[in-house]
């Protein structure tokens, strides 16, 4: 009894101290992660912080880098977020609500849906740009405006906003519709006033982060045409570029205050920008978050 004793309590120890390495591995890799964060960061606004000034945020590009501004590019990223915000969230939305109160989860096409909504959450974003380019600039013959660049960006995050809305919707306890039900409301009624106020602040908090994700990309949109340099406001049916696009030509620029101070400053516009976005998600979620 007593060998058995030791061998457990030596087999303890050992799990003991590998729990504790595997601990002290997760703090390093944490630790690495925020230091290289906060130096990128702090030398991006040491680099452009003195640059974010009016010239910058109302004036067009310009081979001058001390006019050349960034307002086009922002207009352009302020439409593409409303448009995305407007096409992305009743799309998926409507399908997180199908996929989670009235599929049949015995249908072969129901399980389809769901794997291929899966595996598309993982597809890279240049494949998103590939595809727009192919199907909606040649294929439908929208061309390389604004809207194809909008909703390019709504198929590369509307499998991300699927996945939060179906989990705000399940987070829902089975006891509300329960209770609904036992009431006399029909399925509609339970969903649009029971289950959807209730999922509320997952919903916009997924699909705000989706949204901050879709605007920091570059490659879909010049895969459908963002262009480097665009000195006029936006349209919706007209040329455009973003922020991101801005700061690449920037940093392709061969001159120093274009390629450091100009393109930090871009950034740190950017990173204002979705700063405000993920500051407004947390708001949300900590202002109509309930618990259950």
């Amino acid at each position: 009894m007593s060998a058995v004793s030791a061998g457990l309590r030596s087999s303890r120890r050992r799990g003991v101290w590998a729990g504790r390495l595997f601990m002290a591995f997760l703090l390093l890799s944490l630790a690495i992660g925020f230091a290289t964060l906060l130096t990128l960061v702090v030398q991006v606004v040491f680099k452009g912080v003195e640059w974010v000034d009016l010239v910058l945020l109302l004036e067009p590009p310009s081979a001058d880098p001390q006019i050349a501004g960034a307002r086009p590019a922002i207009l352009a990223t302020i439409y593409l977020g409303v448009l995305l915000l407007a096409l992305t969230v009743p799309l998926g939305v409507g399908t997180a609500i199908y996929l989670e109160e009235y599929a049949n989860r015995n249908r072969w096409y129901n399980r389809l849906l769901e794997i291929n909504i899966q595996n598309l959450a993982a597809v890279p974003s240049i494949v998103y740009g590939i595809l727009g380019l192919a199907f909606l600039v040649r294929g439908l013959g929208l061309g390389r405006v604004l809207l194809a660049g909008a909703m390019i960006l709504t198929l590369l995050v509307l499998p991300t906003v699927i996945i939060a809305a179906r989990e705000a919707i399940r987070a829902v306890p089975d006891s509300i519709r329960q209770g609904a039900y036992a009431l006399g409301a029909t399925r509609w009624q339970v969903v649009w006033r029971q289950v959807l106020p209730a999922a509320v602040p997952g919903i916009a908090t997924g699909s705000i982060l989706a949204l901050s994700r879709a605007l920091g990309e570059t490659a879909p949109l010049l895969l459908v045409g963002a262009l480097t340099y665009v000195s006029f406001n936006p349209t919706l049916l007209g040329d455009f570029t973003a922020l991101p696009v801005q700061i690449y030509q920037w940093v392709a620029r061969p001159q120093p205050e274009f390629r450091d101070t100009l393109a930090a400053s871009g950034i740190i516009v950017l990173l204002v920008i979705l700063l405000a976005m993920n500051a407004l998600a947390i708001w949300l979620r900590n202002r109509y978050e309930r618990r259950w």
